[in-house]
């Protein structure tokens, strides 16, 4: 008797270690890897942004308005006009190249300052066409333009305002 279960014993284990094997069976399978690198984004500038000729009464100041179109507008308190002889007027423009079809975030100043010698403007309000997206071309390009608000004060001296740093504009793929 006591051999039978001994017997009995050893095939239940039997059986239960070549089941066990058959369940914890193995499979596997092999993925490839791949990546596609795709053109930098990349910005040229075309055009400056310039304001052109402004006239400023010498007890009220005021703004001017340069659209991304180029057309500009008095504002403020009413003391900048714009002359007849306008100067040279032109929103900034840049081009923007990378993949066809791709998206990108055009990211703006917040303000840069102007100087004449020690004589300074503040230039905010900044704007783009396209406005805070575009998307590129099939040609994988496309325009930026970008204006902004002159701050000019009352009696501003005359002379031609600069800034070394320019105007930074940023674009990103999204």
């Amino acid at each position: 008797m006591k051999f039978e279960r001994v017997l009995h014993l050893v095939i239940i284990i039997t059986f239960v270690l070549s089941y066990h094997s058959r369940v914890f069976a193995q499979a596997s399978a092999t993925a490839s890897a791949s990546a596609n690198v795709i053109a930098p984004i990349s910005m040229v500038k075309n055009v400056d942004m310039n304001f052109g000729n402004i006239a400023v009464s010498v007890t009220s100041g005021g703004t001017v308005t340069l659209v991304p179109s180029g057309t500009r507008t008095t504002g403020g308190a009413g003391g900048v006009t714009l002359p007849a002889t306008a100067g040279t007027v032109a929103a900034a423009s840049f081009t923007v190249s990378g993949n066809a079809s791709y998206t990108y975030a055009i990211s703006l100043p917040s303000a840069v300052t102007i100087n004449s010698g020690t004589h300074s403007m503040t230039v905010s309000g900044f704007s783009s066409t396209p406005a805070s997206t575009g998307t590129l071309g099939t040609g994988g390009t496309q325009n930026v333009t970008v204006g902004a608000v002159l701050n000019v004060g009352a009696g501003q001296s005359p002379g031609t305002y600069t800034n070394s740093s320019g105007v930074p504009v940023t674009v990103n793929y999204n």
